[in-house]
């Protein structure tokens, strides 16, 4: 044992427990034992942290902690055996969907997996859809480095994937008039992670753009870079876009081991048959420390941080015209920004999330007590609003590592092995940034044993959905005489179309479920949250997409809507049963 591990040993003795040891593994330090509660695991982590390791392996367990395993699909067949690949991304997140758009511009076979029916599931849907500007990530940092490029790329990439999107800036605001005096030091870190445009605002200057704010602020600093977006309809743009240019998806597709020869990666097994990739990008969120280890690899551990947030009626929306926050500037440790109010690009007000550790990577329940904490925290920066405007509300899963930096690079020890984990926010924002990067390293590795050319018929544009009720009356009219679909509405809170729901089964990336065909259209959005809605989208899904209604589900198989018809009736003749 060296002497800073010997160090590290003695500290996790002091502060925790005895009946944990430590070790050195490449240039990573290893952590084991068992510990009474899950928070001694974390702070195990985090004392273990240092520069002079590359990561922190937590296997550290909890006396009498029953963890689940991951939830894998039900289906099995034969689809992908013994298929052989350029790139195998694992993880259909924004950051595996934007790295397959990248990659569909070189003349090469590229496969996206992903374990769940449909893109966008975990992470990539459970955020308040912010872009933020790059000023929270300590200086230095990848997080920092690709949140302030990946911000800038928004503008162009949203209009050539006819995603809407928004620059409507993020205001920290404070109750104190002294706060302004922090004004240098903001700017100064502002201008070390390359943020532009960092300005101090008065209560007079913060009101005229939100004038319903609480009358106890007493100014902000505004960060004008900042926007919003439908997260996971970015995500959906990015994997259609790459579908349109030749790369194939693969949903409902689960990685349960690698074989390994001569320090390269020769196959993936998964519940669909053996793969054969040249190049693999581990891309799986908070499982991509699982799959770091599926290839004799895992150098990092991932700490899943739990955040829950509230989504408030529409009817609300005028309250509220950018993103407020009044986050713990002085909190030297703090790793998270505080969550706050957003307005999204729906026109909903979204009120957090917070933050906290637990053990588990998909649980996705929320908790009243942390709802309530939520609301009373942030309500108050606009008083009108109320928690009597929530119209839902749900939790998502950060993938933290403990050095709390992104891993963007390409294995040391495997030559075909590329990393991106860590991806906690401000992902969604670094998304296109980091794809560049990574198309760069892959490319690299195939160049080693092949000629590899780009396409010269690459097209980067991506139409959407139309969406009926932004449109001009006109321009809408003329919609509903080519296709009359588009006239009958079938979700009335968030007047969506059957057209539009029939767009989204029979688009690049099909909607196969109720949950599917509500991210693409909004269908279920509303204030019923698809209490009445649900029956009609069930029906224009059988009629679509040829399945039975007995297995029209709401998020995968396993979750079915019906069980079985409840009444039947013999035709007369023909010795056949039809529902009543």
């Amino acid at each position: 044992m060296s002497n800073l591990s010997d160090k590290i040993q003695r500290k996790l003795n002091r502060k925790i427990s005895r009946n944990i040891t430590c070790r050195e593994w490449r240039c990573s330090i290893i952590l084991e034992g068992k510990v009474d509660t899950w928070e001694d695991v974390y702070l195990a982590g985090k004392l273990a942290v240092n520069d002079k390791y590359k990561g922190v392996v937590n296997k550290i367990e909890v006396e009498g902690l029953d963890i689940p395993k991951i939830k894998k699909p039900l289906l099995e067949d034969k689809y992908l055996l013994d298929k052989e690949i350029d790139v195998l991304i694992i993880g259909g997140g924004v950051i595996g969907s934007s790295i397959a758009r990248e990659l569909s511009k070189w003349d090469i076979s590229v496969l996206l997996v992903d374990k769940e029916d449909d893109l966008a599931m975990h992470a990539s849907s459970r955020n308040d859809g912010m872009i933020h500007p790059g000023l929270a990530p300590k200086p230095g940092t990848k997080k920092a480095y690709y949140n302030v490029k990946g911000n800038e790329m928004h503008t162009k990439i949203t209009e050539e994937l006819d995603v809407s999107f928004k620059r409507t800036g993020s205001r920290i605001v404070f109750y104190n008039k002294y706060m302004r005096f922090v004004t240098p030091i903001i700017k100064a870190r502002a201008r070390h992670n390359g943020v532009k445009g960092i300005k101090y605002l008065n209560a007079d200057e913060l009101r005229k753009e939100e004038p319903d704010i609480s009358r106890d602020i007493t100014g902000a600093i505004l960060m004008p870079s900042a926007g919003i977006l439908s997260p996971y309809k970015m995500t959906i743009a990015f994997a259609e876009n790459a579908v349109m240019n030749g790369v194939e998806i693969s949903l409902n597709t689960i990685v349960s081991a690698m074989e390994k020869k001569e320090d390269k990666i020769i196959s993936v097994s998964t519940n669909r048959g053996k793969i054969y990739p040249r190049v693999v990008i581990n891309a799986a969120g908070a499982f991509s420390d699982e799959i770091a280890a599926m290839a004799d690899d895992q150098f990092f551990t991932i700490h899943p941080r739990k955040g829950e947030a509230i989504l408030l009626d529409k009817k609300k929306g005028n309250l509220l015209n950018s993103i407020l926050s009044n986050p713990a500037l002085f909190k030297i440790k703090n790793t998270s920004k505080g969550g706050g109010l957003v307005k999204t690009i729906e026109g909903n007000v979204l009120v957090g999330p917070n933050a906290y550790e637990q053990p588990y990577k998909e649980d996705f329940t929320t908790n009243k007590n942390s709802i309530d904490e939520v609301l009373k925290k942030h309500l108050t920066l606009v008083p009108k609003l109320s928690s009597m405007d929530a119209i839902t509300y749900f939790a998502g899963i950060r993938a933290a590592t403990y050095e709390e930096d992104f891993i963007v690079e390409k294995s040391e020890h495997v030559k075909n092995l590329v990393h991106v984990a860590g991806i906690q926010s401000p992902g969604l924002a670094s998304a296109p940034a980091i794809a560049e990067d990574i198309e760069k390293m892959a490319i690299e590795i195939l160049s080693e044993v092949n000629d590899v050319k780009k396409k010269s018929n690459w097209n980067p544009i991506r139409k959407g959905i139309p969406k009926l009720n932004l449109m001009e009356y006109e321009k809408r009219n003329e919609l509903i005489k080519e296709r009359p679909d588009y006239g009958e509405i079938v979700c009335r809170c968030e007047e969506v179309s059957k057209g539009e729901i029939i767009d989204a089964i029979n688009s690049l990336v099909p909607a196969t479920s109720i949950d599917a065909i509500k991210r693409r259209t909004r269908a279920g959005m509303g204030r019923c949250q698809s209490g009445f809605c649900m029956p009609l989208v069930a029906k224009i899904l059988e009629e679509e997409s040829g399945m039975n209604m007995e297995n029209v589900t709401k998020k995968g198989i396993g979750s079915e809507i019906i069980v079985d018809e409840t009444k039947k009736h013999r035709i007369e003749g023909r010795g056949k049963h039809e529902s009543l």
